[in-house]
């Protein structure tokens, strides 16, 4: 009997600190960790703007299981550039709708994202249109979005 309550207080430590573990590589109040996506990446000291026609807009899946996020490829008179939007629950609810052959303005952080450029956007324009995506430090305006 006392063996069968120690092997039980051992099953149950080692689940403890499995879950422990698991909590702490989330982050703080259950997020991701560092390797959410390109959000994370955000420097206001890249931001830059561009302008250019939509070639494409992607729902990407992320592999770590965040969500789809939406991603655009921009052709300026310089590159081609992926431009990362947000959360797809995110930009579906908003009013600005992007489409391939849009021209579109991008103020965004450039970055270096699996090996390609990239833009993390803060903002785009089409027309008249801004769609606001991030603060100056690169805050995104989904945050705590949802609790409202």
């Amino acid at each position: 009997m006392r063996m069968a309550a120690i092997a039980a207080m051992s099953v149950v430590l080692a689940v403890g600190l499995v879950a422990e573990k698991a909590s702490a590589q989330r982050g703080p109040r259950g997020q991701g960790g560092g390797g959410r996506g390109a959000g994370r990446m955000y420097d206001p000291k890249t931001v830059e703007s561009v302008t250019g026609e939509v070639v494409s807009v992607e729902k990407l899946t992320s592999t770590n299981g965040m969500g789809a996020g939406v991603h655009l490829q921009l052709k300026t008179e310089k590159e081609a550039v992926s431009i990362h939007l947000g959360p797809a629950w995110f930009i579906e609810k908003q009013d600005l709708k992007i489409a391939p052959k849009d021209k579109i303005g991008v103020k965004g952080s450039r970055i270096t994202f699996d090996g390609k450029p990239a833009i993390i956007a803060a903002e785009v324009k089409k027309g008249e249109q801004v769609l606001k995506l991030r603060d100056e430090n690169g805050v995104p305006v989904w945050a705590g979005w949802r609790r409202r």
